[in-house]
């Protein structure tokens, strides 16, 4: 698979989740065996108005590989606009969100609620495409619900606009995240259209990964919700892929030591009051089944300084 001028064979993508992939983690997953990193989601209207939360969200890792920047919005002059504005960022490619299911973005007919309006959608693309230099994708899901399934004609759509590529997320709107993730439709999809296909949902491990790649013909995987406290979910999948084996768990000790990195990240990044804060979810994933943990977890979500998380993680190492 090619994304600009670099070839990627079978390449693993982390997914954008608000709140979750920033620039400290989409690094740390880089250096764990991530091939494509995107940012969390950036408002096209964010960019307009140089909101300066949005400069912050378009900030890339050194770490980063191959890098996308994603934008939403419904409005084809301001997204356009956008992609202008996003020439100079050092990303390879743009990602039009064509697939947030949350109530607040599609009510104002973003994300997923483009799916409804594929001309519109259409629209989005050309203007994009004819703004930057940069390859473009777009990430859509099946469909707004289980009656209006039309993820096949609306890839095409997106192929004949002039995307690069595409991302298939194998749930309507509707189902958000819940039940199986169709790959049969995305296998469908992949017969349909010549551009790679990157397929996103239910791809949690190794196994699940290669049954992926052969169900369905895709060129890529995108893993999200599976990477929540689990960079190395990458490295984990690249080895199966190649060795036909999984590789060993990550154990107590390194479990720890990447949550101590990852803070001491967030901090160097951000400044301590907000690394705090934002490490909490993530320490909660870290320490996920192990060992009597619940109360360093509790203690963690009311500390206030690194310091004293640093120190709360040392306890549950072994003396």
């Amino acid at each position: 698979m090619k994304i600009g001028n670099t070839e990627i064979q079978k390449p693993l993508f982390l997914g954008p989740m608000a709140g979750i992939t920033d620039a400290t983690y989409r690094g740390i997953c880089s250096e764990m065996g991530c091939d494509v990193t995107v940012t969390e989601m950036v408002s096209a209207k964010g960019l307009h108005y140089k909101d300066p939360k949005t400069k912050k969200l378009i900030a890339i890792n050194g770490s980063e590989k191959v890098s996308g920047i994603q934008i939403f919005g419904s409005d084809p002059d301001i997204m356009a606009e956008a992609a202008e504005k996003l020439e100079k960022e050092k990303n390879l490619f743009l990602d039009i969100n064509m697939g947030c299911p949350v109530p607040k973005v599609v009510k104002n007919k973003e994300g997923s609620a483009l799916m409804k309006n594929p001309v519109l959608a259409s629209r989005i693309v050309e203007k994009i495409v004819g703004k930057t230099t940069k390859a473009v994708s777009v990430k859509m899901r099946t469909g707004w619900d289980e009656d209006s399934v039309n993820v096949i004609d609306f890839a095409l759509r997106m192929e004949a606009s002039g995307v690069d590529f595409i991302t298939v997320h194998g749930r309507t709107r509707n189902q958000y995240y819940f039940g199986q993730a169709d790959w049969d439709i995305i296998a469908k999809v992949k017969k349909a259209v010549s551009i790679p296909v990157v397929l996103s949902g239910d791809v949690v491990d190794g196994p699940s990964a290669v049954s992926a790649f052969e169900i369905t013909g895709c060129d890529g995987l995108m893993i999200a919700r599976a990477a929540k406290g689990n960079p190395w979910i990458f490295k984990q999948i690249r080895h199966f892929i190649e060795k036909g084996c999984p590789l060993e768990e990550p154990g107590r000790v390194e479990k720890i030591v990447m949550a101590k990195t990852h803070l001491a990240r967030l901090v160097e990044n951000k400044d301590d009051y907000t690394a705090c804060r934002e490490f909490r979810k993530h320490s909660a994933w870290y320490l996920k089944g192990v060992y009597n943990s619940a109360s360093v977890k509790n203690k963690i979500n009311q500390a206030e300084k690194s310091g004293d998380i640093l120190a709360l993680l040392d306890t549950l190492l072994p003396v």
